[in-house]
């Protein structure tokens, strides 16, 4: 489920987000795309934002509904976020954040970090904000790695050679996945393709035990 989606294009059917149709497409789910992302926006912009700009309120109970359907007529329940904790959703609620939906939902979390520069201080911070609400982390997985980041005749990014181990030193939560960098052409969750190397290195976690199924 994503709960809220921006940034989505306008069919006949009406607004569909790219993101549910990959979660579709890798979770096999036959429910239709306007319940894995009940809240839609044309605008790629926050979820509060976004509803004010077409003065539109929140509906919590179609979102209720979604999760509550997706939760039974599945084997198991994955919640996608949207941009970081302090994300605004609701303009007639500005302190309302997808921290509180964490919080409200009760499912533990997965912290998914870039491995580049500034990775250290986002990672730490988003950890210790989940922590200090009480909300149970699964774990880390570190996004858009590259083991070899002088290939080609780049500089090597000493950043990305060290964010891995200093992520697991300063956080609590252990790394359960290290995602490599692939060409942004060959990445289109949307239409069901994922590189090969991105599939290998999240299946060295077994996903049912970070589940605790």
């Amino acid at each position: 489920c994503k709960p809220f989606a921006s940034g989505c294009r306008r069919d006949r059917e009406g607004l569909v987000s790219e993101d549910a149709e990959a979660l579709a497409h890798f979770a096999d789910c036959r429910q239709p795309l306007d319940t894995i992302a009940p809240i839609r926006f044309a605008d790629p912009l926050a979820p509060a934002p976004a509803a004010e700009r077409i003065k539109r309120k929140i509906d919590y109970e179609a979102l209720a509904r979604a999760l509550q359907l997706l939760d039974e007529s599945s084997d198991a329940l994955i919640v996608e976020g949207i941009g970081g904790l302090l994300v605004p959703l609701d303009p007639r609620k500005p302190k309302l954040t997808v921290l509180d939906l964490i919080a409200a939902l009760e499912l533990p979390a997965v912290v998914v970090t870039r491995a580049t520069l500034g990775t250290l201080n986002h990672t730490a911070m988003t950890v210790r904000l989940l922590e200090q609400a009480r909300c149970p982390i699964a774990g880390i997985v570190i996004n858009g790695y590259d083991a070899d980041s002088a290939r080609h005749g780049r500089e090597e990014d000493l950043a990305m050679t060290t964010n891995r181990v200093w992520i697991e030193k300063t956080n609590r939560p252990p790394v359960l996945a290290t995602v490599p960098r692939c060409e942004a052409s060959s990445v289109r969750p949307e239409k069901g393709e994922i590189p090969a190397a991105i599939l290998e290195a999240v299946a060295q976690t077994y996903w049912g035990d970070v589940m605790g199924r």
